[in-house]
């Protein structure tokens, strides 16, 4: 049996990445319904937000759903206890040491994945005993590596010198870019941009309208001095590039960002002075779909993928 489908007790070996205002209660009890594992975004939410979102989540679905946690989260301690007191089964965790909670997580029973963008933090999952590795290459979207490894060189890198179960993320919107993952060495795939643009994202209409509508090259991964962060071209982007030319500092990119920025952009919809976080594998996807339609796609594409791979790829 597939190690990601045993470990989370899931059909598919299909994560919804857990994004800031597009991943809320619909989009995960949505997700667990149809096999995957669906993955509340605790990074947007108010400590008692969540509570609020994991009690309907368990209302909407009685399969296994998470949580994932930004670990320079705020108010990660609220953020934690609330998630023991709920019983959440799996947390997701990120931007962060994986030693900070992993132990406090094992010791009420929660399965941890955390998400990586090198080798060397990979190794650092491992010392910590996380149940599970998420590999992120840099086409993400949102905040990202400092490395700007590709997911297709990470993959396998990551694979070579890590024994836990190992999760691609990164520009996986198909189920083609599964079957790849999966041959570079992956049990799993966790994808963010491809769920973050359905019917049941909480993301406002006008953003995905504006993701769905994406060329390639259209996203620029920005704010190097601060945190890495993959963008749209907007005019906030362009007072970013303009700052970063004239040689701003940390310090003046952070009062440029100012609060609410990504709550702005993804949230309310504002498409022009937000910050509009999105993978760059938008460009491929040019229509809103239901949860239910992306997943019967995903595997449909794979298993024909998979077959069209046997019958002709011999070598």
């Amino acid at each position: 049996m597939n190690r990601i489908c045993h470990l989370f007790g899931i059909r598919y070996p299909i994560i919804q990445g857990g994004m800031v205002w597009c991943s809320g209660w619909r989009l995960a009890s949505a997700v667990s319904n149809a096999g995957g594992l669906g993955l509340l975004g605790a990074g947007s939410m108010h400590p008692e937000t969540l509570r609020e979102h994991i009690r309907k989540c368990k209302q909407a679905t009685d399969q296994p759903f998470g949580v994932n946690v930004p670990l320079m989260y705020p108010e990660i301690e609220s953020i934690m206890k609330i998630i023991v007191e709920e019983e959440v089964p799996i947390v997701f965790t990120s931007a962060g040491n994986p030693k900070t909670w992993t132990e406090y997580l094992h010791n009420a029973g929660i399965k941890v994945a955390h998400v990586v963008s090198s080798t060397r933090f990979a190794s650092k999952c491992e010392e910590a005993g996380v149940d599970a590795i998420v590999a992120e290459g840099f086409e993400a979207g949102g905040h990202n590596g400092r490395e700007e490894t590709t997911t297709f060189c990470l993959i396998p890198a990551v694979k070579r010198m890590c024994t836990a179960p190992l999760i691609a993320a990164g520009g996986i919107m198909t189920g083609e870019g599964i079957l790849a993952a999966m041959t570079l060495g992956a049990d799993g795939v966790q994808m963010g941009t491809r769920f973050a643009l359905t019917e049941e994202s909480s993301a406002h209409f006008t953003f995905k309208d504006r993701c769905l509508r994406l060329n390639e090259g259209d996203t620029v991964l920005t704010l190097k001095q601060l945190s890495p962060t993959r963008l749209i071209k907007n005019d906030f982007y362009k007072q970013v590039e303009e700052a970063e030319r004239k040689g701003a500092s940390a310090d003046e990119l952070r009062e440029l960002l100012g609060k609410g920025r990504a709550k702005k952009g993804i949230f309310e919809g504002d498409i022009f002075e937000g910050e509009l976080e999105i993978g760059q594998g938008a460009s491929m996807i040019h229509r809103l779909q239901s949860v239910n339609e992306v997943m019967k796609e995903l595997v449909e594409d794979y298993n024909a993928a998979l077959r069209r791979t046997q019958e002709t790829c011999a070598l």
